[in-house]
């Protein structure tokens, strides 16, 4: 739940806004229609720093905190010694996050104008890059590099983001599908050498983790 304040994204926002007065805090109010998909999301996202510790995390789009919740669930934060802090531009979710999680800092900020508080060593986002609406495809694209050249230079070790998969046996018009190759070729020219594509938690998306001066 994290866009760019631009009147081409507003419908994005007024979406996720539109499905949390309907549905509540929950994972349909976050427009995730199934909560076991939703925890297979989690547990993916969570790899790229399970085996560290005394680290630092951005869950960017955090909508009302459900991945503070899992790691909380699973025990990460205190076997991993987590610093989390979250972040999305809905003042809504940010509200229901800080009174959930009064000892965790949450901020509204549009990264498409805005820096983020400061450096952390992982971003997490999941979601930010699988809705599009009736957005086409290269003003999303176009979207999804800028948020990411913005968001790097404030990663210390790395991020991970989810984006809709091509090897689908139909594409959805309202969903970001992105090849492989052409997010390849992004990532190469303008972030790093150094990813990994998870494709292997069983749905119609991927995973990409992106490593910072991984081999220095």
């Amino acid at each position: 739940m994290f866009w760019s304040s631009m009147s081409d994204y507003k419908k994005i926002s007024n979406h996720y806004k539109k499905c949390l007065q309907e549905h509540g805090d929950g994972h349909l109010g976050h427009d995730w229609p199934n909560r076991q998909d939703l925890l297979k999301r989690y547990n993916t996202m969570a790899e790229i720093f399970q085996d560290k510790s005394d680290v630092s995390i951005l869950d960017l789009g955090c909508g009302t905190g459900m991945f503070l919740d899992f790691l909380k669930n699973s025990g990460l934060i205190e076997k991993n010694l987590i610093t989390y802090e979250g972040a999305d531009i809905s003042q809504d979710h940010i509200d229901i996050a800080s009174s959930k999680f009064k000892e965790n800092k949450f901020y509204k900020i549009d990264v498409m104008s805005e820096s983020l508080p400061r450096n952390y060593d992982f971003i997490i986002m999941n979601g930010i890059f699988t809705v599009k609406m009736d957005l086409d495809f290269s003003s999303m694209k176009e979207f999804f590099e800028t948020f990411i050249k913005n968001i790097w230079p404030q990663v210390n070790c790395g991020i991970a983001f989810n984006v809709m998969s091509k090897a689908v046996d139909f594409e959805r018009d309202d969903l970001f599908h992105l090849s492989m190759d052409q997010l390849a070729t992004f990532l190469c020219s303008n972030l790093s050498r150094d990813f990994v594509i998870k494709n292997d938690y069983g749905l119609y998306e991927y995973t990409t983790y992106v490593f910072k001066d991984l081999h220095k």
